[in-house]
Parts: C-alpha cells; structure tokens; sequence
C-alpha cells in the first residue's frame, strides 16, 4: 500500500471523500470513455452522475470514502502515480479559505474569525465547518474551496474549527470579480489579428481547438506544463489573423480548469505565450 493511499483510507475513515492528485496537483483527468462526459457523469454538479466508471473520473467529483473503490484495481494505477491527496471539503461538510499569500494571510487574520490553519507552501489553509460555493479569485490571493471543488490535505493543521462565517459567504457576492464565472476569460482576449489567415476552412480552427482541448484533458504531464504549451501553439497557429475568438479562449480555459488550473494560471498562461509569440 502507497503512503498516499494509506492517507487516503484513514480520511476516508474519517468521513472525508478522497481521490488521489498528478504532478501539478491536478485531479485525474476522465479516461477515454468519459471524455466530456459522453458516459452520462456531471462533474459540474454534486455527484458524477449515472457513470458505472471503475476509474477515478470527473475530476473532485470522483472524490469517495468508500474503501472498496479506494483499493480497487481500477484505481490501484492513479494511486501509484499520485503525487498527493486531496479531498473533496463540501462532501465533508468543510469550506476552505485558500490563502495564498503572506498578504492574503495577513487580510484574514485582520478580518476572517480564528478557525483551523493548514500551513501551505505559499500560505494557508483556513478551515470553516459549513459549506457554499467555491468561487476563485474573491480577492487577491484568496480562493473559496467547498462544494464541486477539491483541496490538497497538507495535514490536520491546528486550530478548534468555528462555524462558517457570514464574513466568507460574503466574499462570494460582495466583490464584482467573485461573479465571472471562473472558467471564462477575464484579463485576456482573442488577438485582434490583421495578418494573413492559413486556414482553409472553418473546421481547420476547430479541429486545432478540439484538438488542443482533448491534449489538455488528456495529458499525462505537469498541467501548468501542458497548458501553456497547449495554448502557445494555438496562439502560434490561429492567433494572427483574427479567426480566434473569446469563445476559444473560454473553451480552452474550460478545458484547463477541469484538470484543476485556477483561472488566475490559465490567464498567466496565456498572456505568457502571447508575450513569447510577439503578440
């Protein structure tokens, strides 16, 4: 039995869905079977759906407290490559604050209610009793993890946990940037072209998207990794000539959020490659 899995099974115990994380902290992505959720599961709600899938599909949707499927074979693979543990905070009745800065750290002591900490690589965790949505970005540095999303277990952390405060929920309607929805583009856009345009037909751009949509849920690598590569040859392929529109963003934003990127790295991504293409 891997330490990650022996993790997994004791806050499974604990009542705490669990699903093992890839380089890159990023959820397993659907197998070829589920890709875009064909197989009937609907990781956007709170269960996978109808999906009889044996493998740890959908993203924090596969989260489980279930031994058996734990320890399955199906899912003996994922737990042999996982680079660490998450769980899903909403199914445990938890909402985490995610800190991820020293100034993000220093806001919340000045206005957020004393709960349990989780020391993180950049920052903390914050951990309430209760659950909400899970909006990024709600202000600088901070993101809301609890329902339909997923946090990594850096341990028990310290702390009594308080109950959720009105002060958190608030973070998800008070500011103007906890309304966009977090898979669109907000900061970028679509280059406004001008150049000469390569493509012979419309369905040229959009095979180069599905395709480059289906390498970034399928990619076996580091996710930052991939997107930015996945994105740069988009922009080097079709961002010229003024065919590449917001809608494209938005899919691959999507597709990059779905293995787990915040929008926050899928817009550094992307201005990234602009930038290193000239654009």
């Amino acid at each position: 039995m891997t330490g990650h899995l022996a993790t997994a099974i004791r806050l499974a115990e604990w009542g705490m869905p669990v699903l093992p994380l890839r380089e890159g902290k990023g959820p397993v992505g659907n197998c070829r079977a589920c890709r875009k959720n064909v197989c009937g599961g609907r990781p956007n709600m709170k269960t996978p759906g109808p999906c009889a899938c044996a493998a740890p599909c959908h993203g924090w949707a596969a989260a489980t407290t279930d031994p058996t499927i734990l320890t399955s074979p199906a899912w003996a693979r994922a737990w042999r490559q996982a680079a660490a543990v998450a769980y899903h905070p909403g199914g445990a009745g938890f909402t985490v604050v995610d800190l991820d800065n020293a100034d993000a750290v220093a806001w919340a002591r000045r206005n957020l209610p004393a709960t349990r900490t989780v020391a993180t690589t950049r920052g903390e965790h914050w951990i309430y009793l209760g659950t909400m949505t899970s909006p990024n970005g709600v202000r600088p540095g901070v993101d809301i993890k609890s329902v339909m999303s997923y946090a990594r277990w850096l341990g028990p952390g310290t702390g009594n946990m308080a109950q959720l405060p009105d002060a958190v929920r608030a973070l998800a309607v008070k500011e103007p940037i906890a309304a966009r929805p977090t898979s669109s583009p907000v900061t970028v856009s679509a280059p406004a072209g001008g150049g000469p345009c390569p493509h012979r037909s419309p369905a040229y751009l959009e095979r180069g998207i599905a395709m480059a949509e289906q390498l970034i849920e399928e990619t076996s690598e580091g996710i930052h990794k991939a997107v930015y590569r996945m994105f740069l040859a988009v922009l080097s392929a079709h961002g010229r000539c003024g065919c590449l529109t917001d809608v494209h963003i938005k899919r691959l934003f999507t597709a990059a959020q779905g293995r787990g990127e915040s929008l926050r790295h899928c817009e550094d991504a992307w201005s990234n490659a602009a930038m290193a293409l000239g654009m």
